[in-house]
């Protein structure tokens, strides 16, 4: 979701770096421009509560370009400098930018129209390789527990998630218990095919590095079987139930061309600054139901 899934936003007006707003201070000294980012909320992607992270989308704002696991920003004088995740800065120099793809968003065809096949013969090909590797590092950096393929501009059927005892610490516990998430090691998984298991569901938030900055109620089954290949070629199948359940429903949907705003609760899509606001009246509560 990807839970392929989302990051503080930075809001500019102009493309004087002096008028950027509260989100990001700027400050030059010694021909250096220091940047000082507040980040927003939740930072990953679906249901990931991490500690503020810069994220891999890439907004295009007047002439600042955010991009990668580092923010780029080309000024008018094509001078570079770079934010790492871990905050701080760096003075204008040679440092060059992230290779990852970018993160794409909402409304990019590639996310809304099904994917292709990957052919058994192409998996272990550098090609495929290197899609995977990439995927992996995107949702890593974002952070996410979840990514497919479309997510990074590729329309082949590959998901990749995880889901660490470090994400899942930020979350409250008894958020945690309600959505029965538990650790789960890197799982990759080609041509995937999804099976629900049994009637029961659950409606949880969700949200998505393509859909930056919001979220949703959505209605998911609790307990699911996945099969497919794994990143070797050879068959994989697994049986997953609550959370982990919940990304692989969120991540094969992108495989088929469906956002987590294709299937969400109508009246509970809200920014990640109003998501512990009350719902509508006659709205669903989250929880299995």
């Amino acid at each position: 979701m990807g839970h392929g899934l989302l990051s503080p936003t930075v809001y500019c007006r102009t493309y004087n770096p002096s008028a950027i707003l509260a989100t990001l201070n700027v400050s030059r000294s010694w021909g250096s421009l220091m940047l000082q980012i507040n980040h927003l909320g939740p930072s990953a992607g679906i249901g990931i509560k991490s500690k503020p992270v810069p994220s891999l989308v890439s907004n295009r704002i007047g002439k600042y370009r955010f991009l990668g696991t580092h923010r780029n920003i080309e000024t008018q004088d094509k001078r570079m400098t770079s934010v790492p995740l871990a905050g701080g800065f760096f003075g204008f120099g040679k440092k060059k930018a992230s290779q990852l793809p970018e993160i794409v968003q909402a409304g990019d065809p590639v996310l809304h129209e099904p994917t292709g096949e990957v052919l058994p013969e192409e998996i272990g090909t550098e090609r495929i390789q290197k899609i995977i590797d990439d995927m992996v590092a995107v949702m890593r950096a974002a952070p996410g527990v979840g990514i497919a393929a479309p997510q990074i501009g590729v329309p082949l059927q590959i998901i990749a998630l995880e889901d660490t005892k470090e994400y899942i610490s930020y979350a409250p516990k008894e958020e945690v218990e309600a959505q029965q998430r538990n650790s789960f090691d890197l799982l990759i998984i080609i041509n995937p095919k999804l099976k629900p298991i049994g009637n029961k569901t659950a409606n949880f938030f969700e949200g998505c590095l393509s859909v930056n900055g919001f979220r949703a109620l959505v209605e998911r089954h609790l307990k699911v079987e996945v099969t497919g290949l794994g990143r070797d070629g050879l068959p994989i199948k697994v049986n997953a139930i609550g959370w982990q359940a919940r990304i692989l429903q969120h991540e094969c949907d992108h495989l088929a061309g469906l956002l987590y705003v294709d299937r969400m609760i109508p009246r509970t899509f809200r920014t990640v600054e109003n998501l512990r606001l009350p719902l509508a009246t006659g709205c669903p509560k989250p929880g299995v139901g």
